[in-house]
């Protein structure tokens, strides 16, 4: 479905804020970059090592505010 050139050239207010912030602080993009690396992006883990933090997981109850019968 093809807009109308009246509507092809519409910008929401938020577009319009987030285009603005970013003429405000043109290091933001870099900054949220290396916000995401920091958290997210990190090397694969080896077999091996996925294998050995399997071991060591402490096995949890089904419920675990039940008692221990």
């Amino acid at each position: 479905m093809k807009l109308s050139k009246q509507h092809s050239m519409y910008e929401s207010e938020h577009t319009l804020f987030i285009k603005a912030l970013k003429e405000k602080n043109p290091g933001m993009e870099a900054g949220q970059q290396q916000g995401r690396a920091l958290l997210w992006d990190r090397p694969p883990v080896s077999l091996d090592e996925q294998e050995r933090q399997m071991k060591s997981a402490i096995k949890q109850q089904a419920y675990v505010y039940q008692n221990k019968v």
